[in-house]
């Protein structure tokens, strides 16, 4: 049975992971601060025994025992709302929590999946954005905390990839 690890798995798109992941036939090993995210999104899993909650800031350096074959790092405020007022939090997960979720793809020689955004174009200056647009993000505006936190993640990601041959997921591979 394969072991996932969800960072985020009590958010929104989190929780409903770990659900997917749980019918699929996964061992799930949720890490959540519960900053943004909600124990209701989750608690109807506490009694599979393939489940595991476990209460963790992920920009803090994450500890797990078991194998591990997948990371989906899915942790990090998402509405504007959220992130605007958690700006510090928000560039936290998505710069130190990256970094300790490759840091942990390292170590178990678990594929990485980032949950990222479009938001990373910033304000788009065409729509569709095709492959080739490298965006229009404004650093310091309202929404520059995501954009840049998200931004920063893809970077580190590939950088892990490129460095340490982290091998990477998208959202179609799982």
């Amino acid at each position: 049975m394969p072991t996932a690890v969800v960072t985020g798995g009590s958010g929104f798109l989190g929780s409903h992971i770990c659900d997917r992941l749980i019918k699929e036939g996964f061992s799930v090993i949720c890490i959540d601060n519960l900053l943004t995210g909600s124990i209701g999104n989750i608690e109807h899993l506490y009694s599979n025994p393939e489940f595991t909650f476990i209460n963790h800031d992920v920009t803090y350096y994450i500890h797990i025992t078991v194998d591990v074959d997948y990371i989906l790092h899915f942790a990090s405020p998402a509405s504007p709302l959220d992130y605007q007022q958690l700006p510090i939090e928000t560039l936290k997960v998505g710069s130190m929590g990256t970094l300790n979720a490759l840091g942990l793809a390292k170590k178990k020689g678990a594929r990485f999946l980032l949950a990222s955004t479009s938001e990373v174009y910033g304000d788009p200056l065409s729509h569709p954005q095709k492959e080739d647009y490298w965006g229009n993000v404004n650093p310091v505006g309202p929404r520059g905390v995501y954009d840049e936190a998200k931004r920063f993640a893809e970077a580190l990601t590939m950088a892990y990839n490129r460095t340490h041959n982290i091998s990477y997921l998208y959202c179609t591979d799982i």
